[in-house]
């Protein structure tokens, strides 16, 4: 997507050989990378000047002003915003007889669907924000600006002419759009409005398609493929756009698949006239004919604005409208003629909302499945190409597909956070005289299950239990597993079960039950036509830190622990003066072999010392061919953290697990720090 607040087709980036127009840097993601930015751009201008490229004086100083400005606020959108490093870019552009001398400056960043921001973000009653509103400043220093999408890069872009300031308002219609460039940079022509140059249909369509389907496929929220269906479309190959979204009248839309459809979003090739286009457009989108297939309908633009139906295209019947909707029908979807015409309204003095358009409304729908209308139209009375309007057709399709992945996707997560709340406890214990700490952090597969923690007091006698699992895989069967787990160490526990003897019985509860709710489970994955498990194979099996605390009746801070692990990475006991040693022996995983009689281990947890509890997400946190507990990596972080408390602890090794390797964990992430209480005084 591009937008332009001048008046010139002419691309900003054309090709220089002298290295000496041209200045590069790479800024780093954080709040440094603005101020870096300002002296970069206020260097290369001094430079130019030095080359004699540039007058000095007041000229000089005003652009380097005017330029430092942008860019500072363009590197803070990319650091700030999408999270990103940037890459600056300044150039020098001499003057031609087309245009005039000018310095351009772009800067990127590697997160293509981030929203641009900078600028007030208007949004509707629901609180669905207008995406791509922002850069009032930008658009106030330049003579034209705009945003270039790739795969991996989102570029944003102004031109500062030297000298003069005689800039067209923010207001000011884009009357021709920038040739954008396709999925790997290279520059392709838009195609051209009010003439029959339909060429670049057919030369630059396929790489636009492509870069659409790209940006929208990794989108996992609908409202962001609507944004981004917009900005791609507007000025590109509409001059307004506006997408409605069935369901929603709860929770945005998303997911829900029912309701009144929502206004998501209108784009206008002059930004001024959105918020005046939104409300003429209203909530309610233009009916189409039931029979429609997802081809371009003719509508007036917009509809409802004045009173009757449309006149119909090509003399044709118009189509009814449905007794109590408002908006007007289009006609019935037609075989696409020379000139695909839409209805407009009768010409005359019009206020910018409702002035002459061609207006195609398509229908978003995948599988029979109705998502919601996407509406573009084209200044003035003529009609859109039909080679354009099935392009947008083909453009809408993909829309649709995004939306409907993003709809799945939502549905698929709220299961699962649901799920997993179920599974899981809404606190945990505090127990008298020791400092709990606990770090929880879910894989990003949106799948229920894996690890599970609880920390609670078991009956009389002052004895607390806590617990950290992890359940082999993840999905459904996981959480059947540990919707089992749990809720019957808890019962064992409380019946007065010691710590060896509750493994014992989790064992065989596991051996006997979990397995056949674990095949239910899978029969379901499957729809009741897969084979379940395969014959010998248990169908989950899970590792377990399980133990006991007894606060020290005598108030001193200190506690008794007795402790078991049944292929669990062992606990770490960190002394006050920085020690570190391993607790217990590894035993079995549950669920695996019968008769099988587990071990406890029982210590003294004094004033001060620290018990650390993990799951294998940390000691098994990847970086290349490494791992984090590789030459006892746990160990030697958790022997730094000594004279810091409970909470310090958990979120030295929680920082140092993810500064570990550049990428996100891969798995769930659970510690549990357990810090004897040291005596008053």
């Amino acid at each position: 997507m591009q937008r332009e607040t001048g008046n010139s087709s002419t691309p900003v980036w054309p090709a220089r050989s002298d290295p000496r127009l041209v200045a590069h840097t790479s800024l780093p993601g954080n709040l440094l990378a603005p101020a870096a930015a300002r002296r970069f751009v206020r260097d290369a201008v001094d430079g130019w000047t030095g080359l004699g490229l540039l007058s000095g004086g007041s000229c000089a100083d005003r652009l380097a002003d005017d330029a430092a400005v942008v860019v500072s606020e363009l590197v803070t959108n990319a650091v700030v915003h999408a999270g990103t490093a940037a890459e600056l870019l300044c150039r020098f552009e001499e003057s031609t007889h087309e245009e005039p001398a000018a310095l351009v400056v772009e800067v990127s960043d590697h997160h293509p669907a981030s929203a641009v921001t900078g600028g007030p973000h208007s949004a509707d009653e629901s609180g669905t924000a207008d995406y791509g509103r922002g850069l009032q400043l930008v658009a106030s220093l330049a003579e034209r600006w705009g945003i270039t999408f790739h795969a991996a890069l989102k570029t944003v872009w102004a031109r500062l002419p030297l000298d003069g300031r005689d800039i067209r308002p923010p207001a000011a219609a884009y009357s021709a759009p920038l040739a954008p460039r396709g999925a790997h940079g290279m520059e392709t022509s838009a195609p051209g409005r009010g003439r029959d140059d339909l060429e670049w249909v057919s030369r630059g369509a396929p790489a636009f398609l492509a870069e659409a389907s790209d940006l929208l496929a990794g989108q996992l929220d609908e409202d962001m493929v609507a944004a981004l269906a917009g900005q791609l479309l507007v000025p590109r190959l509409a001059d307004r756009c506006a997408i409605w979204l069935d369901g929603g009248a709860q929770g945005h839309g998303r997911g829900t698949g029912k309701g009144r459809a929502r206004l998501v979003g209108v784009w206008h090739c002059d930004e001024a006239r959105v918020g005046p286009l939104r409300e003429a457009l209203g909530e309610e989108p233009p009916l189409l004919p039931l029979t429609s297939d997802g081809g371009p309908v003719p509508v007036a633009w917009p509809h409802g604005t004045r009173g009757g139906p449309p006149a119909p295209p090509h003399g044709g019947p118009a189509a009814q409208d449905t007794p109590g909707r408002r908006g007007t029908a289009g006609a019935p979807h037609l075989p696409r003629p020379p000139a695909v015409t839409g209805a407009h309204e009768p010409a005359g003095p019009l206020p910018a909302e409702a002035e002459p358009a061609t207006a195609l409304a398509y229908r978003l729908g995948v599988g029979g499945h109705r998502l919601g209308v996407l509406l573009v139209a084209q200044n003035g009375p003529a009609g859109v190409p039909a080679e354009v309007a099935a392009l947008i057709e083909d453009f809408a399709r993909r829309v649709a597909l995004a939306v409907s992945a993003a709809r799945r996707y939502t549905r698929q997560a709220t299961i699962s956070r649901v799920l997993q709340r179920g599974l899981l406890p809404s606190r945990v214990g505090q127990i008298p005289g020791v400092d709990t700490f606990l770090v929880y952090e879910p894989s990003d597969d949106g799948v229920a299950g894996g690890d599970f923690y609880d920390v609670f007091p078991a009956g009389s006698g002052g004895r607390w239990c806590f617990m950290l699992g992890d359940v082999q895989g993840s999905g459904p069967e996981a959480a059947v597993v540990t919707g089992l787990a749990r809720p019957w160490l808890r019962l064992l526990a409380r019946e007065g079960y010691e710590v060896g003897q509750v493994l014992d019985r989790l064992n065989g509860l596991l051996l006997d039950d979990a397995m056949e709710a674990a095949e239910a489970a899978a029969l379901i994955v499957t729809g009741g036509h897969g084979p379940g498990l395969p014959d010998g194979q248990h169908a989950r099996f899970l590792s377990l830190l399980y133990g006991q605390v007894v606060p020290s009746p005598s108030g001193d801070g200190g506690a008794r622990c007795t402790l078991a692990s049944a292929g669990h990475p062992l606990p770490l006991l960190l002394r006050p003066d920085g020690t570190v040693r391993a607790l217990a022996e590894p035993q079995v995983l549950l669920g695996v072999v019968d008769d099988v009689a587990y071990q406890s281990h029982t210590f003294d947890l004094e004033p001060g010392d620290t018990l650390l509890c993990v799951t294998d997400g940390v000691t098994e946190r990847r970086s290349g061919p490494r791992m984090f507990d590789d030459e006892d990596g746990l160990a030697a972080v958790l022997s730094g953290c000594a004279g810091l408390t409970a909470q310090g602890v958990a979120e030295r090794i929680r920082a140092a697990v993810h500064a570990f390797a550049p990428t996100p964990p891969g798995d769930d992430l659970a510690l549990l720090v357990l810090q004897a209480g040291r005596p008053a005084g």
